[in-house]
């Protein structure tokens, strides 16, 4: 019962903090100058994922529904990201600079790609570290891509600026979709750290403990 309450609240909130984004972006509350760095996009990548810490942190019946949700379901959720395409689009027509399209792009390609495999091949105990390892591939990726938004106008000043994302429809990535994705990366991960590797015994031993 508790587990059908949080999925409910999860399911909620998540559509609400989606219209928030959609809302806010049509207002152009994350909108910044081309000469500032975009905090009010930071902001909303960061305010979500402590939330989600704190939470997770806190409530322990939270926590429960967190591992009992499919690791499999959530890992496919990531194939979105091979939507990333869009990156390089917009730095073909000189609309995002390189420094952000290039990785944030071909990074998010990369994990979008394998996310299917992934959730297919290795959910299980056996591949445990495997799949952790994609998981921090994916985190990888997206701090990345935040960090190289951040910081592409102080790398290259008199650059292309990337205001196109504090604006409607690019503006949803980093203030909803970003954050959401690591969250899933995070519980995934926790779910993992859980599991226990299946081992077998050697043919010998059960012959051996029979006496034979």
């Amino acid at each position: 019962m508790k587990n059908a309450k949080y999925a409910k609240l999860t399911t909620g909130l998540i559509f609400v903090w989606f219209l928030f984004s959609l809302t806010a972006s049509a207002l152009h509350i994350f909108r910044t100058a081309p000469d500032q760095p975009p905090l009010p996009v930071g902001l909303a990548v960061l305010i979500p994922i402590v939330i989600f810490v704190i939470w997770s942190a806190v409530s322990q019946p939270f926590r429960q529904f967190l591992l009992s949700l499919n690791p499999s379901t959530l890992t496919f959720v990531q194939a979105w990201r091979i939507a990333g395409f869009v990156f390089l689009v917009l730095y073909t027509y000189n609309i995002l600079p390189g420094q952000l399209a290039l990785p944030a792009g071909w990074g998010d390609i990369a994990i979008g790609a394998t996310a299917p495999l992934v959730a297919l091949k290795l959910t299980n105990p056996n591949h445990r570290k495997g799949f952790i390892v994609w998981q921090l591939l994916g985190i990888t990726d997206l701090v990345n891509a935040v960090g190289m938004g951040v910081a592409a106008r102080f790398i290259n000043p008199h650059g292309i600026a990337t205001s196109a994302m504090t604006v409607l429809p690019m503006s949803l990535i980093p203030t909803f979709a970003v954050p959401l994705f690591m969250i899933l990366h995070f519980i995934c991960i926790a779910q993992a750290r859980q599991w226990q590797e299946q081992t077998y015994p050697r043919v010998a031993e059960p012959l051996q403990s029979s006496g034979l």
